[in-house]
């Protein structure tokens, strides 16, 4: 795909994303307007530029975090070659969002040529070419080839598509994508179907109370529970109030949470802020626990007790009353829009490493920048800002950061802030 006044896709921090480029992916479909379309059928033609973070998969050499391109050219094929629409405008829609059910894409560029269209002067090609992101999200469903059971002809010819593919919902769309085959249901009369015994050109209309498999849309790996316990590290920090009360009532309200269990906790430690504007020296703590909560549903546990103590998120890196996230689930390694599992930051965050390291010494991080997590606090750029740690923190009040807030003033010797 050409389009020279097209500006590269960027990430939330205002950087140039990479890209995948698929050009001139062809297949036959029945789209259009007219009768005739509709029946012959033409060539349509599609090129993809999908924007996304490739350095994770570079890393560790590993096809499970980037976009699998062949499967990629498939899916778009199967679009094209799909359930016939009268606009090529919805074509393309759909390509979209079935590139963006993936969540490693942050942004796609689709172009679908009609190269046969039934234009009465002479031309080269028509083209409708679209741009979409998390922000603008396309017009359309990701599309899900049907698969159905049987019946008797009709004069209607059935547009060739490729085999069923698991697709996710664009929204927050993770890198685990998953998709299952629905359950049988009744069909409409007058519904059809591919017969078993008919040609592949022709449907059959479905019999009353016929059963008919459908393609459903299912949620994404990071919303299905685990099938047993999964060790879970979670990093909590706090500036504003009361903040060693408001970690040990934050430890408590974990460990009342139905699917959690809290193994450990870590020593608290005061750390200075970083990054964001200028503010109070921050308490930091880190939570061994197992969880049988799929990921998103823990994110959305710690997000309610972050907001049960007033969390509000006016500013990036901002004074917090309570900040949990979860550093790693297990073995899961994922990016999406509202989750990103190991935490990207957790590798050079001294306020959380070192917390970590002393209450699981033989940790090790996994994914892009991972390694043993005593070794990683040690070489952190923040680690001259981990003040102290205090051990006995849940059942003593640290003098240090008592009185009627809590909070640590700036500049006072003290452990590390965070904001992961």
């Amino acid at each position: 795909m050409h389009d020279e006044s097209r500006q590269d896709a960027l990430d939330t921090s205002g950087r140039r994303l990479d890209q995948i480029r698929l050009s001139g992916i062809t297949a036959f479909g029945y789209h259009g307007v007219f009768e005739h379309e509709r029946r012959e059928g033409q060539t349509f033609v599609a090129d993809v530029v999908v924007h996304l973070d490739t350095r994770r998969a570079a890393a560790r050499d590993d096809l499970a975090h980037t976009l699998n391109y062949g499967e990629l050219a498939e899916k778009v094929a199967a679009v094209l070659a799909g359930e016939p629409v009268d606009l090529i405008e919805t074509v393309a829609e759909r390509i979209a969002a079935t590139v963006l059910a993936s969540g490693v894409v942050q942004a796609v560029d689709v172009a679908v040529h009609k190269p046969n269209a039934p234009i009465q002067v002479p031309f080269d090609d028509v083209v409708v070419a679209i741009h979409r992101d998390r922000t603008k999200l396309p017009a359309a469903e990701p599309y899900v080839a049907r698969a159905v059971a049987e019946a008797a002809p009709v004069s209607r010819p059935l547009p060739t598509a490729t085999a069923a593919f698991p697709v996710t919902p664009a929204p927050g769309a993770p890198v685990l994508a998953a998709g299952t085959w629905g359950e049988s249901v009744a069909p409409a009369p007058g519904a059809f179907s591919a017969g078993p015994d008919s040609p592949s050109t022709e449907l059959e209309p479905i019999q009353p109370g016929a059963a008919v498999v459908v393609g459903e849309l299912v949620t994404d790996a990071l919303d299905q529970e685990p099938d047993g316990p999964v060790e879970v590290v979670l990093a909590l920090g706090a500036n504003l109030g009361p903040a060693q009360d408001t970690l040990r009532e934050a430890v408590t309200e974990l460990a009342r949470t139905p699917g959690i269990q809290v193994r450990d906790v870590s020593a608290l430690a005061r750390t200075s802020a970083v990054g964001g504007p200028e503010q109070s020296d921050y308490l930091n703590a880190v939570v061994l626990a197992q969880t049988t909560l799929a990921p998103r549903a823990l994110l959305r546990t710690v997000q309610a007790i972050e907001q049960a103590h007033g969390r509000e998120r006016h500013e990036r890196w901002g004074p917090r009353t309570l900040d949990i996230d979860i550093v790693l689930y297990g073995s899961v390694l994922a990016v999406t829009d509202d989750l990103e599992l190991p935490h990207p930051r957790a590798h050079e965050r001294a306020f959380v490493l070192q917390p970590w390291a002393q209450v699981e010494p033989d940790a090790v991080l996994p994914g892009l920048g991972g390694g043993p997590v005593g070794a990683l606090a040690a070489t952190a750029p923040d680690r001259d800002g981990v003040r102290w740690l205090a051990l006995d923190w849940l059942t003593t009040p640290i003098h240090a950061v008592s009185g009627d807030t809590g909070a640590v003033p700036a500049g006072q010797a003290g452990p590390e802030a965070q904001d992961t």
